[in-house]
């Protein structure tokens, strides 16, 4: 069982474990070329783009978090709630609630 029984308790927790501008700024670029994979792969209907998804996604979002953060991601122990989280983060870096 989560420690968490609902995202509105684990969205602090996960902002928390995103304090270094570099690891959001990762994570922003990330999350922006998971859009844009999904992007080509619907205007191009080439369903063979999205295996790029995941890599561009998770891939800067574990280095923002092994190098500058110096933890771990909190998609190891929390993956849905992690993912609302790295969506709901860039929603809010969109709308200046949360400096990038």
């Amino acid at each position: 069982m989560s420690e968490f029984a609902r995202f509105r308790d684990f969205y602090p927790y996960y902002l928390s474990e995103h304090r270094n501008p570099a690891c959001r700024r990762l994570h922003f670029a990330g999350s922006t070329l998971v859009l844009l994979v999904i992007a080509v792969a619907i205007t191009t209907r080439d369903a063979r783009w999205l295996w790029l998804a995941p890599l561009a996604g998770y891939g800067f979002a574990w280095i923002g978090h092994f190098v500058f953060e110096k933890n771990r991601p909190a998609t190891f122990r929390h993956p849905f709630y992690s993912l609302a989280g790295d969506w709901v983060m860039y929603w809010d870096i969109l709308r200046g609630r949360q400096r990038m």
